[in-house]
């Protein structure tokens, strides 16, 4: 049966109460948290779209995993049941749990990377980068030149460009590459997909010349997606197919499992490998935990095996989720408002510069639209721009990406067209008073990830 409109694949079967504030009271709150979303109360914060990792609604058959849950030590019959939903869905023989998937990222790149070795990349992720610098490693970024303009249609903005890869690989030589590391609906560039053909193109490049390639898995369901319905070949077949093939085109994976995997808390590093599992592992034990539960308690990995088996069940549920994201997206193009386009997978990302064209880069102009948004109506976003990208460590100078985006993410199964309906008018009435945004300056900058705990106030 074929529809024009599309709706939930679930009902809504427990609630839970949002709070309305005042403008003054979140003029308080904006001051009180240093003009930084992250460090506002989620009490004050009526629509939540700061992020879409770990803020999902789990389902009933998610709840009823967490009461059967094994809570062994080690053995758990949960993790053998994750290690199982894994083998299914993804494809990967060696499952390594982690907390969550900076854990992964950090286990990765300790047993890979050594001082001086390059890892390129299609664009950066800001922990991601973080844990590639800490081992010692040169992040490059070979994203495709289409990914840094927010207005470029081209489908598939997170390839890889082939070219770039290659100058890389002559600049260092095979052997201080440890791996390619390939974020499948790149975050940064706007939740922006990989088409298969560049998958494998970068595969075979990586395996002719012995170069690990190791995918950032965590949204790959939604790459997926996006491959269905943008690729030629792969209109009729299913997601979870067209996912198992997307990871067949690597040696490894890191997942955050808090975002495509339907779960609150929870990641995995997974491998072919058996020797680079082995050595996984034996840091997996000092840093996260036993190798089967990984910081995860049994009843996690309980929920965590079910998300998997649920996300990948049928198309309706990835349908509707990035049908969502669309839809808020399609609301503020009718307004005229600048965002990055086309609209990416887990969120709608507006274009800061454009929209605050009065303010240089260095008054942190998406901080600054972040703030004015939850001024408005108590929508939370966050900061995607020079404040995310940090400062060079050699010169100490900042970063200056070409993307200076405000980001919008949307937490799975938890918020109604409704909610979507009020952010696009707030957006709105911002975009038309957007003269009278003032830019940001820092009051306090920690070292490292700055945009998490950094406090600012407006500019003069």
């Amino acid at each position: 049966m074929s529809h024009d409109s599309w709706a939930e694949p679930w009902k809504i079967k427990m609630v839970e109460p949002l709070r309305m504030t005042t403008r003054e009271e979140r003029e308080a709150a904006i001051r009180d948290a240093g003009y930084n979303s992250f460090l506002l109360r989620s009490d004050d914060v009526y629509i939540d779209l700061l992020t879409d990792s770990g803020t999902s609604a789990m389902s009933d058959y998610q709840w009823a995993g967490i009461m059967l849950g094994d809570e062994a030590y080690a053995g758990s019959r949960s993790f053998y049941h994750l290690v199982d939903a894994v083998h299914e869905v993804y494809g990967y023989e060696e499952v390594v749990p982690t907390h969550q998937g900076r854990g992964a990222e950090h286990i990765l790149s300790q047993i890979l990377i050594e001082p001086g070795d390059a890892v390129p990349g299609n664009m950066y992720f800001t922990t991601t980068r973080f844990h590639q610098e800490h081992a010692g490693g040169h992040f490059y970024d070979v994203i495709i030149d289409e990914a840094h303009e927010p207005d470029s249609l081209h489908p598939f903005k997170g390839n890889i460009d082939l070219a770039k890869l290659a100058a890389v690989v002559e600049e260092y030589g095979v052997e201080r590459i440890p791996y390619v590391s390939f974020e499948t609906n790149v975050n940064m560039a706007g939740g922006q997909p990989a088409s298969m053909a560049n998958l494998r193109e970068v595969y075979e490049y990586c395996s002719a010349n012995g170069i690990l390639v190791m995918l950032d898995a965590t949204r790959a369901l939604e790459n997926a997606y996006f491959i269905q319905q943008r690729e030629h070949g792969y209109a009729d077949t299913p997601i979870h197919d067209i996912l198992r093939e997307i990871c067949s085109y690597s040696d490894g994976a890191t997942v955050s499992s808090k975002k495509d995997n339907l779960v609150n808390i929870g990641g995995l590093l997974l491998l072919r490998d058996p020797e680079l599992a082995r050595k996984a592992r034996s840091l997996l034990v000092a840093f996260e935990g036993l190798h089967t539960y990984g910081g995860m308690s049994g009843r996690d990995m309980e929920a965590l095996a079910r998300g998997i088996e649920e996300m990948a069940a049928s198309d309706t549920h990835v349908r509707s989720r990035v049908g969502q994201v669309e839809y808020l997206g399609d609301g503020l193009i009718k307004h005229g408002i600048p965002i990055v386009r086309p609209v990416g997978g887990h969120a709608v990302f507006l274009d800061a510069r454009a929209i605050l064209d009065h303010l240089p880069q260095e008054h942190f102009p998406a901080a600054a639209l972040t703030a004015a948004l939850y001024l408005d109506a108590g929508v939370r976003g966050m900061e995607r721009g020079i404040v995310s990208a940090g400062r060079d460590k050699e010169t100490g100078e900042n970063h200056h990406p070409k993307l200076e985006l405000t980001r919008l993410a949307i937490p799975r199964r938890v918020y109604t067209q409704s909610h979507m309906d009020v952010t696009i008018e707030s957006i709105a009435r911002v975009h038309e008073n957007r003269e009278d945004v003032r830019g940001l300056q820092f009051t306090y900058e920690p070292e490292e990830l700055r945009f998490f705990q950094a406090r600012f106030e407006p500019v003069g």
